[in-house]
Protein backbone atom coordinates (compact mmCIF):
# COMPACT_ATOMS: atom_id res chain seq x y z
CA UNK A 1 0.00 0.00 0.00
CA UNK A 2 1.51 3.69 -0.57
CA UNK A 3 -0.07 6.77 0.87
CA UNK A 4 -1.23 8.89 -1.63
CA UNK A 5 -1.40 12.52 -0.31
CA UNK A 6 -4.53 14.68 -1.96
CA UNK A 7 -4.98 18.27 -1.18
CA UNK A 8 -8.52 19.59 -0.58
CA UNK A 9 -10.03 22.73 -1.91
CA UNK A 10 -13.05 24.28 -2.60
CA UNK A 11 -13.44 26.85 -5.51
CA UNK A 12 -15.59 29.78 -6.12
CA UNK A 13 -15.83 30.76 -2.70
CA UNK A 14 -12.98 32.28 -0.64
CA UNK A 15 -14.90 30.95 2.66
CA UNK A 16 -14.31 26.84 3.25
CA UNK A 17 -17.59 25.04 3.34
CA UNK A 18 -19.51 27.05 0.54
CA UNK A 19 -17.66 26.46 -2.19
CA UNK A 20 -17.43 23.21 -4.62
CA UNK A 21 -14.92 20.87 -3.42
CA UNK A 22 -12.12 19.43 -5.80
CA UNK A 23 -9.09 17.22 -5.10
CA UNK A 24 -5.66 18.77 -6.35
CA UNK A 25 -2.71 15.92 -6.80
CA UNK A 26 0.52 17.25 -7.32
CA UNK A 27 3.42 15.58 -9.28
CA UNK A 28 0.84 13.04 -10.52
CA UNK A 29 3.41 12.06 -13.72
CA UNK A 30 3.88 8.49 -12.15
CA UNK A 31 0.47 7.87 -11.96
CA UNK A 32 -1.53 5.59 -14.27
CA UNK A 33 -4.99 6.25 -15.69
CA UNK A 34 -6.41 3.78 -13.33
CA UNK A 35 -4.65 4.72 -11.00
CA UNK A 36 -5.84 7.69 -11.23
CA UNK A 37 -9.31 7.11 -11.73
CA UNK A 38 -9.11 4.89 -8.32
CA UNK A 39 -8.37 7.60 -6.43
CA UNK A 40 -10.32 9.71 -7.54
CA UNK A 41 -12.92 7.15 -6.39
CA UNK A 42 -11.35 7.30 -2.88
CA UNK A 43 -11.72 11.29 -2.59
CA UNK A 44 -15.10 10.88 -3.70
CA UNK A 45 -15.40 15.11 -4.85
CA UNK A 46 -17.05 15.81 -7.62
CA UNK A 47 -13.66 15.74 -9.53
CA UNK A 48 -10.33 15.48 -8.38
CA UNK A 49 -7.28 16.99 -10.77
CA UNK A 50 -3.65 15.64 -11.18
CA UNK A 51 -1.34 17.63 -11.89
CA UNK A 52 0.77 16.65 -14.80
CA UNK A 53 4.25 18.09 -16.79
CA UNK A 54 3.33 19.31 -20.01
CA UNK A 55 5.80 19.60 -23.54
CA UNK A 56 2.71 22.27 -25.06
CA UNK A 57 2.08 24.62 -22.02
CA UNK A 58 3.10 25.46 -18.77
CA UNK A 59 1.14 22.62 -17.18
CA UNK A 60 -0.84 19.97 -17.93
CA UNK A 61 -4.21 19.24 -15.98
CA UNK A 62 -6.48 15.72 -15.94
CA UNK A 63 -9.88 15.72 -14.27
CA UNK A 64 -11.65 12.74 -12.97
CA UNK A 65 -15.04 12.40 -11.07
CA UNK A 66 -15.70 9.24 -9.34
CA UNK A 67 -16.69 7.46 -12.17
CA UNK A 68 -14.56 8.79 -15.14
CA UNK A 69 -11.95 11.20 -16.81
CA UNK A 70 -13.44 14.71 -17.91
CA UNK A 71 -12.11 16.56 -20.71
CA UNK A 72 -12.71 19.68 -18.39
CA UNK A 73 -13.37 21.11 -15.20
CA UNK A 74 -13.68 24.97 -14.37
CA UNK A 75 -13.92 24.35 -10.88
CA UNK A 76 -11.53 21.78 -10.44
CA UNK A 77 -9.36 24.14 -12.56
CA UNK A 78 -9.81 27.38 -10.48
CA UNK A 79 -8.42 25.23 -7.03
CA UNK A 80 -6.12 23.87 -9.34
CA UNK A 81 -4.29 27.29 -10.02
CA UNK A 82 -4.70 28.43 -6.72
CA UNK A 83 -2.97 25.57 -5.34
CA UNK A 84 0.16 25.76 -7.89
CA UNK A 85 0.07 29.71 -7.29
CA UNK A 86 0.14 29.77 -3.80
CA UNK A 87 2.59 26.66 -3.23
CA UNK A 88 5.20 28.49 -5.56
CA UNK A 89 4.93 25.87 -8.49
CA UNK A 90 2.98 28.35 -10.82
CA UNK A 91 4.24 32.55 -9.92
CA UNK A 92 2.83 34.08 -13.22
CA UNK A 93 0.20 35.82 -13.68
CA UNK A 94 -0.95 34.82 -17.06
CA UNK A 95 0.00 31.07 -17.92
CA UNK A 96 -1.41 27.94 -20.30
CA UNK A 97 -2.91 25.17 -19.27
CA UNK A 98 -3.32 21.92 -21.18
CA UNK A 99 -6.81 19.89 -20.94
CA UNK A 100 -8.35 17.38 -22.79
CA UNK A 101 -10.28 19.92 -24.21
CA UNK A 102 -7.63 21.55 -25.49
CA UNK A 103 -4.66 24.77 -24.58
CA UNK A 104 -6.46 27.13 -23.12
CA UNK A 105 -4.79 30.69 -21.11
CA UNK A 106 -5.34 31.92 -17.59
CA UNK A 107 -4.64 34.49 -15.41
CA UNK A 108 -4.16 34.94 -11.69
CA UNK A 109 -4.76 38.74 -10.18
CA UNK A 110 -4.56 40.15 -7.14
CA UNK A 111 -5.60 43.22 -5.64
CA UNK A 112 -2.40 45.23 -4.71
CA UNK A 113 -1.48 44.03 -1.58
CA UNK A 114 -3.98 41.54 -1.03
CA UNK A 115 -3.94 38.38 0.92
CA UNK A 116 -4.36 35.40 -0.13
CA UNK A 117 -8.97 35.49 -0.77
CA UNK A 118 -8.58 38.59 -2.90
CA UNK A 119 -6.92 36.17 -5.79
CA UNK A 120 -8.49 35.56 -8.60
CA UNK A 121 -8.46 33.01 -11.36
CA UNK A 122 -9.40 33.48 -14.97
CA UNK A 123 -10.01 30.67 -17.33
CA UNK A 124 -10.70 30.77 -21.08
CA UNK A 125 -12.88 27.86 -22.07
CA UNK A 126 -13.04 26.11 -25.29
CA UNK A 127 -15.48 27.86 -28.15
CA UNK A 128 -18.67 26.93 -27.23
CA UNK A 129 -20.88 24.55 -29.50
CA UNK A 130 -25.32 24.13 -29.12
CA UNK A 131 -27.44 21.94 -30.10
CA UNK A 132 -31.29 21.99 -29.86
CA UNK A 133 -32.64 19.45 -27.17
CA UNK A 134 -34.49 16.94 -29.57
CA UNK A 135 -35.86 14.95 -26.89
CA UNK A 136 -39.35 14.49 -24.80
CA UNK A 137 -39.23 17.42 -22.69
CA UNK A 138 -41.89 16.67 -20.52
CA UNK A 139 -39.83 13.54 -19.38
CA UNK A 140 -36.46 15.96 -18.95
CA UNK A 141 -38.40 17.84 -17.09
CA UNK A 142 -39.86 15.28 -14.99
CA UNK A 143 -36.30 13.90 -14.15
CA UNK A 144 -36.24 16.86 -11.87
CA UNK A 145 -40.04 16.75 -10.76
CA UNK A 146 -40.73 19.76 -13.05
CA UNK A 147 -44.04 19.92 -15.03
CA UNK A 148 -43.92 22.33 -18.83
CA UNK A 149 -45.70 24.69 -16.36
CA UNK A 150 -42.26 25.59 -14.82
CA UNK A 151 -40.24 26.30 -17.96
CA UNK A 152 -39.50 29.81 -19.15
CA UNK A 153 -40.71 29.50 -22.60
CA UNK A 154 -38.99 32.63 -24.21
CA UNK A 155 -35.68 30.72 -23.85
CA UNK A 156 -35.21 27.39 -25.51
CA UNK A 157 -33.80 24.08 -24.25
CA UNK A 158 -30.34 23.20 -25.49
CA UNK A 159 -27.83 21.14 -25.35
CA UNK A 160 -24.23 23.50 -24.75
CA UNK A 161 -20.92 22.57 -24.47
CA UNK A 162 -17.49 24.79 -23.45
CA UNK A 163 -15.66 21.76 -22.81
CA UNK A 164 -18.02 19.44 -21.37
CA UNK A 165 -21.89 18.62 -22.46
CA UNK A 166 -24.60 20.19 -20.16
CA UNK A 167 -28.49 20.69 -21.01
CA UNK A 168 -29.67 24.14 -20.16
CA UNK A 169 -32.87 24.65 -19.16
CA UNK A 170 -34.64 27.98 -18.19
CA UNK A 171 -36.97 27.89 -15.29
CA UNK A 172 -39.72 30.74 -14.82
CA UNK A 173 -39.36 30.84 -11.23
CA UNK A 174 -36.86 30.91 -8.18
CA UNK A 175 -39.21 28.47 -6.06
CA UNK A 176 -39.20 25.70 -8.48
CA UNK A 177 -35.68 24.89 -7.79
CA UNK A 178 -36.64 24.33 -3.95
CA UNK A 179 -38.58 21.21 -5.72
CA UNK A 180 -36.32 19.64 -8.00
CA UNK A 181 -35.40 16.35 -7.45
CA UNK A 182 -33.39 14.65 -9.75
CA UNK A 183 -33.42 10.91 -11.38
CA UNK A 184 -29.79 10.93 -12.50
CA UNK A 185 -30.35 6.96 -12.89
CA UNK A 186 -32.58 8.28 -16.01
CA UNK A 187 -30.62 11.12 -17.35
CA UNK A 188 -29.44 8.74 -20.46
CA UNK A 189 -32.34 7.36 -21.38
CA UNK A 190 -34.31 10.79 -22.00
CA UNK A 191 -30.66 12.73 -23.09
CA UNK A 192 -30.17 10.25 -26.45
CA UNK A 193 -28.77 12.53 -28.13
CA UNK A 194 -25.61 13.33 -25.40
CA UNK A 195 -26.24 10.60 -23.33
CA UNK A 196 -23.50 12.02 -20.82
CA UNK A 197 -24.66 14.98 -20.33
CA UNK A 198 -25.64 16.40 -17.00
CA UNK A 199 -29.17 19.09 -16.38
CA UNK A 200 -28.52 22.55 -15.65
CA UNK A 201 -31.61 24.15 -14.84
CA UNK A 202 -31.64 28.10 -14.45
CA UNK A 203 -33.30 31.14 -14.37
CA UNK A 204 -33.15 34.62 -14.31
CA UNK A 205 -34.61 35.63 -10.47
CA UNK A 206 -31.93 35.39 -7.88
CA UNK A 207 -31.48 35.53 -4.11
CA UNK A 208 -28.23 37.72 -4.35
CA UNK A 209 -29.23 40.91 -5.67
CA UNK A 210 -25.63 41.19 -7.72
CA UNK A 211 -26.09 37.58 -9.34
CA UNK A 212 -27.68 37.86 -12.37
CA UNK A 213 -29.00 33.97 -12.79
CA UNK A 214 -29.87 31.44 -10.46
CA UNK A 215 -28.77 27.85 -11.13
CA UNK A 216 -28.15 24.20 -9.95
CA UNK A 217 -26.23 21.07 -11.65
CA UNK A 218 -27.08 17.48 -11.57
CA UNK A 219 -24.49 14.97 -12.58
CA UNK A 220 -24.48 12.72 -14.95
CA UNK A 221 -25.04 9.34 -13.21
CA UNK A 222 -21.51 8.45 -15.24
CA UNK A 223 -20.09 10.73 -12.99
CA UNK A 224 -20.75 8.80 -9.72
CA UNK A 225 -21.86 12.17 -8.17
CA UNK A 226 -25.69 13.77 -7.95
CA UNK A 227 -25.23 17.18 -7.54
CA UNK A 228 -22.59 20.00 -8.00
CA UNK A 229 -22.57 23.61 -6.12
CA UNK A 230 -20.41 25.49 -8.38
CA UNK A 231 -19.75 24.32 -11.76
CA UNK A 232 -17.30 26.52 -13.98
CA UNK A 233 -17.81 24.82 -17.57
CA UNK A 234 -21.82 24.89 -17.37
CA UNK A 235 -21.73 28.49 -16.05
CA UNK A 236 -19.43 29.40 -19.31
CA UNK A 237 -22.05 28.34 -21.16
CA UNK A 238 -24.56 29.93 -19.79
CA UNK A 239 -22.50 33.00 -21.02
CA UNK A 240 -23.00 31.96 -24.56
CA UNK A 241 -26.60 31.01 -24.05
CA UNK A 242 -27.31 34.79 -22.90
CA UNK A 243 -25.50 36.09 -26.36
CA UNK A 244 -27.27 33.51 -28.75
CA UNK A 245 -30.54 33.33 -26.95
CA UNK A 246 -31.11 36.04 -25.19
CA UNK A 247 -29.21 39.26 -26.34
CA UNK A 248 -28.47 38.14 -29.71
CA UNK A 249 -27.81 42.06 -31.09
CA UNK A 250 -24.95 42.69 -27.99
CA UNK A 251 -21.26 42.06 -28.98
CA UNK A 252 -20.73 41.40 -25.15
CA UNK A 253 -21.91 40.58 -21.85
CA UNK A 254 -20.76 39.27 -18.13
CA UNK A 255 -22.61 38.69 -14.67
CA UNK A 256 -22.34 36.22 -11.74
CA UNK A 257 -24.07 33.14 -11.59
CA UNK A 258 -25.11 32.07 -7.66
CA UNK A 259 -25.17 27.83 -7.35
CA UNK A 260 -25.61 25.75 -4.37
CA UNK A 261 -27.83 27.33 -2.28
CA UNK A 262 -29.89 24.10 -2.27
CA UNK A 263 -27.31 22.65 -0.73
CA UNK A 264 -26.17 25.39 1.57
CA UNK A 265 -23.73 26.44 -0.23
CA UNK A 266 -22.96 30.05 -1.46
CA UNK A 267 -20.79 29.56 -5.02
CA UNK A 268 -20.78 32.60 -7.59
CA UNK A 269 -19.07 32.45 -10.68
CA UNK A 270 -18.34 35.14 -13.19
CA UNK A 271 -19.04 34.67 -16.31
CA UNK A 272 -17.67 36.88 -19.75
CA UNK A 273 -18.69 36.46 -23.22
CA UNK A 274 -17.62 38.33 -26.80
CA UNK A 275 -18.15 38.07 -30.23
CA UNK A 276 -14.87 38.13 -32.08
CA UNK A 277 -14.64 39.09 -35.82
CA UNK A 278 -15.43 35.61 -36.90
CA UNK A 279 -18.83 35.63 -34.79
CA UNK A 280 -17.51 33.08 -32.71
CA UNK A 281 -18.06 33.66 -29.27
CA UNK A 282 -15.32 33.78 -26.67
CA UNK A 283 -16.16 32.56 -23.01
CA UNK A 284 -14.10 33.46 -19.54
CA UNK A 285 -15.05 32.47 -16.07
CA UNK A 286 -13.42 33.73 -12.82
CA UNK A 287 -13.46 33.01 -9.50
CA UNK A 288 -11.60 32.46 -6.56
CA UNK A 289 -10.72 29.66 -4.31
CA UNK A 290 -9.34 28.68 -0.64
CA UNK A 291 -7.23 25.65 0.65
CA UNK A 292 -9.41 23.39 3.00
CA UNK A 293 -7.01 20.54 3.97
CA UNK A 294 -5.15 17.60 3.15
CA UNK A 295 -6.41 13.85 2.87
CA UNK A 296 -4.47 10.99 2.48
CA UNK A 297 -4.90 7.98 0.16
CA UNK A 298 -4.21 4.22 0.42
CA UNK A 299 -3.22 3.32 -3.03
CA UNK A 300 -2.74 -0.45 -3.77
Amino acid sequence: MTAIRVFHYEAFSPVPGQGNPAGVMLDADGLTDTQMQRIAAKVGFNETTFVCRSEAADVQLRYFTPGHEMDLCGHATMASLYALHTRGRLERSEAMIETKAGLLPVELRRDPGGSEDSLFMRMRQADPVFLPFEGDRDRLLALMGLSADDVDDRYPIVYGSTGVWTVLIPIWKLEAFSRMVPDNAAFPDVLTQQPRASLHPFCMETVDPAARMHARHFSSPFSGMVEDPATGTATGVMGAYALTYMEPDEQRTEFVVEQGIEMGRGGRIKVEASRRESGEIEILVSGQAVFVGELEIELE
